[in-house]
């Protein structure tokens, strides 16, 4: 793109100013240079890939939204990838103790109150977790968008002041996903997600993920509030807010074992 604008401005010196119709010539060829020099999947990659470790811990906020009440709960989260995890809550004390554990594409949950442990069926994959916008599936769900999703960059917008890439995301046809499509923001400086749109067969947007407070925590630059917007039902949302996390550090087998769960 450097050469272009090196073209166009020897051209004004050696032959005055230049004709529209040449401008124009070289606008659209420095827009398509540009969007030649885009990977949109690489994008993708790198946005998911941020705020994410081959293990991590973190202690957090969850915050439940709906037009009646608004619920706060302290957890506390083990991750391995996306193979495992424990999630334990904190606060409040009426719900501390109770734990979801995460296997491969199985869920359980432990209940402390009545020291019952209850594995979440097929058939409840899309209700709502632990009252959030969240659902059990969002979970277990194995989707990788970089591996079952074809990534096109769609247009450039801006959020919250910084410039970003929306690319659309459509799934492959072997892709076991249930959304139609996505749309995907990627701030443009630090190759960030910003925000992600899930859209249903019909076309309905259902949800939409907004990340913000970028800063460092856990040894990366990342965002640190992450609200789930509910579409379909306004005035409900539920916002996540990361209060410590660590990146790829070792986590003992027996932290994702029923042994934990039920502890």
């Amino acid at each position: 793109m450097d050469d272009y604008l090196h073209r166009y401005t020897c051209l004004q010196k050696s032959h005055g100013q230049c004709s529209p119709w040449l401008f124009l010539w070289l606008l659209l060829t420095l827009r398509t240079a540009a969007a030649q020099a885009i990977d949109p999947v690489a994008l993708v990659r790198e946005a998911e890939e941020a705020i994410k470790g081959k293990t991590s811990h973190a202690v957090l906020e969850m915050t439940v939204v709906t037009p009646d009440y608004r619920r706060t709960r302290k957890l506390e989260a083990w991750w391995a990838g996306n193979e495992k995890a424990l999630i334990v809550t904190l606060e409040p004390p009426r719900e501390a103790g109770n734990r979801t554990l995460k296997r491969g594409n199985e869920l359980w949950m432990y209940l402390r109150e009545t020291e019952t442990t209850i594995k979440i069926p097929p058939s409840m994959m899309l209700q709502s977790w632990m009252g959030s916008d969240f659902t059990y599936d969002d979970l277990v769900r194995e989707s990788n968008p970089v591996q079952d999703y074809h990534i096109r960059l769609l247009r450039t917008d801006t959020l919250e002041g910084v410039p970003c890439y929306v690319l659309e995301l459509t799934p492959k046809p072997e892709a076991a996903v249930v959304w139609s499509k996505l749309h995907y923001w990627v701030r443009r400086p630090d190759r960030l997600p910003a925000r992600i749109e899930y859209y249903s067969e019909r076309g309905e947007r259902v949800r939409t993920f907004t990340l913000h407070d970028v800063r460092r925590m856990g040894g990366r630059r990342l965002p640190t509030r992450w609200v789930m917007h509910n579409d379909r039902e306004p005035g409900r949302s539920t916002e996540i807010r990361l209060l410590s996390i660590e990146f790829d550090l070792p986590i003992p087998e027996e932290i994702f074992s029923f042994r934990a769960l039920e502890q």
